[in-house]
């Protein structure tokens, strides 16, 4: 067979650092819409190699031609366009939230540095939790422009928010729009006025009462699929969401959507990353939207960032770092 010699097109590339459920699909949906190649980076040796070669094997099925790449070692994440951070552990029973803060913190502050050695220029996409925490870690121990990392946990709630919505009323999917703001945790804060179904708010569709409860659920999203599975946690609902984010990186798209990032005064908070609606493109957060809250709104939001700050503290502390400026 004659061989020709000829120059090929790069394409995107995305690390994943963590090969959990949350990891193996998220390099699922990335390669199978043919979106970038992927690299999988996880400490387990074997483990990123075995997924990697999975996923190749069904390549000629699933017809794309992203290659998927499964390493143990930093230096093949390499010149990637996106890194994402799901790598740490699960809360165990008998674990406080705080001895999950302090191992997380490690683990994630310490991929991320090795990462950013080989991909500076990278948008770093965090999905670890406790989520807001992880990513201020992330932009605090690096020299990242606060444009360049941004945490997952807004589009995840608000799109179980919009599958609540939609299953109550019998709508489609496709015509809900969800928003929550605030920290991924107990005070994240749902906004029913900018929830709407065909651009008619839910407040017009729903009573009080109703509103209420799919808010509680909304809180309890992650809970109650952990109560049902009994071993583990979500992943398709959070891989789908990391994917429309980088979807909207990688083709340029500058969705609005929510999404944990920097904050330097909008809304009276600064030095902390908090769930707010905000734009991202390709050079990653382009624009921090401040939509007008209530005066209860306001102060709601300020309580999920006051319980981030406190976990932040916490985690520098245990890091034995001091905050920047």
């Amino acid at each position: 067979m004659t061989k020709f010699v000829c120059k090929t097109k790069n394409f995107p590339k995305v690390s994943i650092i963590g090969t959990g459920n949350v990891g193996k699909t998220l390099a699922q949906r990335i390669v199978e819409r043919n979106l970038a190649d992927v690299c999988l980076l996880d400490i387990v040796e074997g483990l990123p190699q075995g997924i990697a070669l999975d996923l190749m094997e069904a390549r000629g099925l699933e017809l794309h031609t992203r290659n998927v790449v499964g390493t143990n070692n930093y230096e093949d994440t390499a010149n990637s366009d996106v890194v994402v951070i799901t790598a740490g552990i699960a809360r165990k029973p008998g674990m406080s939230r705080e001895d999950l803060l302090k191992i997380n913190a490690k683990i994630v502050t310490e991929a991320t540095q090795k990462c950013v050695n080989f991909s500076p220029n990278a948008l770093y996409l965090i999905i670890t939790n406790p989520l807001d925490v992880m990513t201020y870690l992330v932009w605090k121990t690096t020299n990242l422009a606060t444009s360049k990392v941004v945490g997952m946990a807004g589009v995840l709630d608000s799109t179980r928010l919009q599958a609540f919505i939609a299953m109550e009323l019998g709508v489609s999917f496709n015509d809900v729009q969800g928003m929550v703001l605030g920290g991924h945790g107990d005070l994240m804060l749902p906004l029913p006025r900018y929830c709407t179904v065909s651009g008619i708010p839910i407040t017009e569709l729903m009573d009080k009462e109703t509103i209420n409860r799919l808010i509680q659920r909304t809180r309890d999203g992650g809970a109650e699929i952990v109560k049902l599975l009994k071993t583990g946690s979500a992943f398709y609902a959070p891989a789908s969401s990391a994917y429309y984010m980088i979807e909207s990186v990688l083709l340029n798209q500058s969705r609005l959507l929510p999404a944990a990032v920097y904050l330097q005064g909008e809304y009276g908070l600064t030095d902390i990353f908090l769930g707010v609606p905000c734009r991202l493109g390709y050079c990653g957060v382009e624009a921090v939207l401040e939509i007008n809250l209530t005066d209860e709104e306001t102060q709601a939001l300020h309580d999920s960032a006051r319980s981030v700050r406190d976990n932040i503290n916490l985690a520098l502390t245990e890091l034995n770092i001091f905050k920047r400026g």
